[in-house]
């Protein structure tokens, strides 16, 4: 018996160990006795999945835009002639200043780049780090996180659930003064025609020092015209300040180029910009800029053939047909006027009859 009663209570020993372990780990008390390392894999864990699905639902915004709102087709890659240029634009010039209005958002509008640093800073776009060379490279190990943007240019943001918060007030829009922009002027064989298309841009937040000197400039990153043209056309630009009614699209405004830019640098086999090549001489980089636009133009206008020698023959050919007719009236005046003239002397032949002119005969007298 005292056999029987050992065992018994060595069980009940055992059921009531495994009930307070049972009952330690399952509390709360338990819960908080966990390995700090698993709670944080699975805080890890939470979180990069939270990532994945907002990522996944911003793509498929991306998506939506682009089948709501068709852009302009791609340049093609089998083009015979292309040329790459970048170009400065200035916001204080008139053509640009639409870019900058308003300084801060009014409403649902705002400018060109508080609307990209919002996209941005929202995941609906990428940014892509500007090297020290001033060449873009569009490529995703080239992306930069707005965290890292906001840290180096000390832009105050908040962080609400592992999401970056910037109010309107701490975007630098009225910094951001200027843009760099690559474009791509070239010849589309399959349409027979010239264009012009933007392939990326890049902000340049402009500072005063404390001394009043002139401005550094700070360009913030690259953004890829093809990825941010859906979203343009969402947001509308003054194009007037006599007449506010007077507006157009952003995406229009970059389809159509109307900006206005000088050129900095173009696309060369050596890499070079025009300050390098004008070696700090103001003429000269001056002199490079008009040889550049001139040779543009000259391509735009002679793609066809001389443009002055097609104008020519255009008039010519114009001026032919008015030449035949009226040579084709003359000739039928002439026509008239032969056909009067002879029925003119068959109305007089036929008064006498229709006889014959009368015979003279001679008779010779006989001596």
């Amino acid at each position: 018996m005292n056999t029987l009663s050992d065992k018994t209570e060595q069980w009940i020993k055992t059921i009531s160990f495994l009930f307070i372990i049972y009952s330690f780990l399952f509390s709360p008390v338990g819960a908080q006795a966990q390995p700090r390392q698993r709670r944080n894999q699975q805080q890890a864990t939470q979180q990069q999945q939270g990532q994945q699905q907002q990522q996944g639902q911003q793509a498929g915004v991306t998506q939506r835009m682009r089948t709501q709102y068709p852009t302009a087709l791609d340049m093609p890659e089998d083009v015979v002639w292309r040329r790459d240029i970048y170009r400065e634009i200035d916001l204080n010039e008139e053509a640009n200043a639409g870019l900058y209005d308003p300084v801060e958002p009014q409403g649902r509008r705002m400018n060109l780049f508080t609307y990209v640093f919002k996209l941005a800073l929202g995941g609906y776009i990428n940014v892509y780090e500007y090297n020290l060379d001033g060449n873009e490279v569009l490529e995703p190990q080239a992306k930069v996180e707005m965290r890292t943007i906001l840290d180096n240019y000390q832009i105050y943001y908040t962080e609400e659930n592992g999401r970056l918060r910037v109010e309107n007030s701490d975007i630098p829009s009225p910094e951001v003064k200027m843009y760099y922009l690559k474009e791509c002027a070239y010849y589309d064989q399959a349409n027979a025609s010239f264009r012009i298309k933007p392939i990326a841009f890049c902000p340049v937040m402009m500072r005063e020092d404390d001394f009043g000197g002139e401005a550094a400039r700070y360009p913030l990153f690259w953004v890829k015209y093809s990825e941010v043209e859906p979203y343009l056309s969402r947001q509308t630009i003054k194009t007037s300040d006599v007449n506010d009614a007077a507006q157009m699209t952003l995406e229009d405004y970059f389809t159509l180029n109307k900006y206005h830019g000088r050129i900095y640098k173009t696309a060369n086999r050596l890499g070079r910009s025009l300050a390098q090549i004008a070696g700090g001489d103001t003429a000269r980089y001056t002199a490079e800029q008009r040889r550049i636009e001139a040779e543009l133009e000259a391509f735009r206008n002679n793609i066809f053939g001389d443009k002055a020698r097609r104008d020519s023959l255009d008039s010519v050919a114009t001026a032919q047909p008015a030449n035949n007719k009226k040579a084709q009236r003359q000739q039928r005046q002439r026509d008239r006027s032969a056909r009067a003239s002879s029925r003119r002397d068959n109305d007089s032949g036929g008064s006498s009859g229709g006889s014959q002119p009368a015979r003279v005969s001679v008779r010779r007298q006989r001596h």
